[in-house]
């Protein structure tokens, strides 16, 4: 496994000053935006796939400071009920799937998308709670509808580029837990895989570990995330995992992101790094910084001291002692 970065907490640097910095920390990979909500700001996918010499300038840069392109990143909503928002995240996605084939970058990272209730709704419907029946209804609704049909569709568009889509399983989205990953990957077929970010299994209740052990026993696990999450018992109690106060409001949330090590202690991650080369991950571990209590410089500084304590790089070998 590699270590490596989501470049977008960075987005106030130049593309190759951003690319000194990580690399001057000592990881091996970077995670770049190419639109939706991560931004484009060191990505333009128009740009690139429509001039050459930029685009070989754009790979020279990482490569010159030995790192490789983990993923491309355009989390949207490609199922947005207002078919504009819906049109940008889906035209997001398919560029940055054709920029990754042309750049050797197996997977592209978004998310599944979250339909409203109806053909004329306005806004996303997440649905999370069986009855009213209203909403087992609704979700059968979602997921023939719209949820299948697209990406059975752009599943194999990316297939079809020798890109992997890595879905990153995230509240307030269709698919969301690994049941639902293993679900949309068992319609929609085996180019669609998690992004697997421990952070948001915490605040569901999900262990992450079960959740390596359960998506990898499906060769379902394209991408990870490293986020932590802090869960406040007591806000916890008051306002529930649904809790809605924004992450701005740190002392009244029920649960919130943290940098590696300031939510779960290091034999957690330990366990979840071993767990991912138990069911054979051997790619890269891509730290996300959104911890609210501490600058970038310092979240992501710490994020990689504690990770480095962790990882396991090398090649196993053989088992002489069997």
């Amino acid at each position: 496994m590699k270590l490596g970065v989501f470049m977008v907490l960075l987005n106030n640097k130049s593309f190759e000053e951003a690319l000194d910095y990580v690399a001057e920390k000592g990881v091996k990979a970077v995670e770049i935006g190419s639109g939706g909500n991560p931004g484009a700001v060191h990505c333009k996918p128009d740009e690139l796939l429509a001039d050459a010499g930029k685009l070989r300038e754009f790979k020279k840069a990482v490569e010159s400071r030995g790192l490789t392109i983990s993923a491309l990143s355009c989390h949207g909503n490609p199922l947005h009920p207002q078919k504009a928002i819906a049109q940008e995240s889906h035209d997001d996605f398919v560029k940055s799937v054709q920029l990754a084939q042309k750049l050797d970058v197996p997977v592209v990272n978004t998310f599944s998308g979250c339909p409203g209730d109806s053909d004329n709704a306005k806004y996303p419907n997440w649905p999370v709670a069986p009855w009213p029946n209203d909403y087992s209804e609704l979700l059968d609704w979602q997921w023939n509808q719209k949820i299948i049909p697209y990406w059975t569709e752009n599943g194999k568009f990316a297939a079809d580029h020798n890109v992997k889509v890595g879905i990153e399983l995230h509240g307030g989205f269709s698919v969301h837990t690994p049941g639902t990953m293993l679900r949309l990957r068992e319609a929609a077929g085996e180019a669609i895989g998690a992004n697997l970010d421990p952070s948001h299994m915490w605040w569901q209740g999900i262990d992450p570990v079960a959740a390596v052990k359960i998506l990898g026993k499906h060769g379902a696990i394209h991408h990870f995330h490293a986020k932590d999450t802090l869960t406040d018992t007591d806000n916890m109690n008051m306002n529930g995992v649904t809790d809605m106060h924004s992450y701005a409001e740190m002392q009244d949330r029920a649960w919130q992101f943290r940098t590696v090590g300031y939510g779960h202690d290091m034999k957690t991650w330990a366990d979840i790094i071993s767990a991912l080369r138990l069911v054979g991950y051997d790619y890269v571990v891509s730290i996300e910084h959104e911890d609210g209590l501490m600058s970038v410089n310092e979240g992501f500084t710490k994020a990689v001291h504690n990770l480095q304590q962790v990882m396991i790089e090398e090649e196993l070998g053989e088992m002489w002692w069997v």
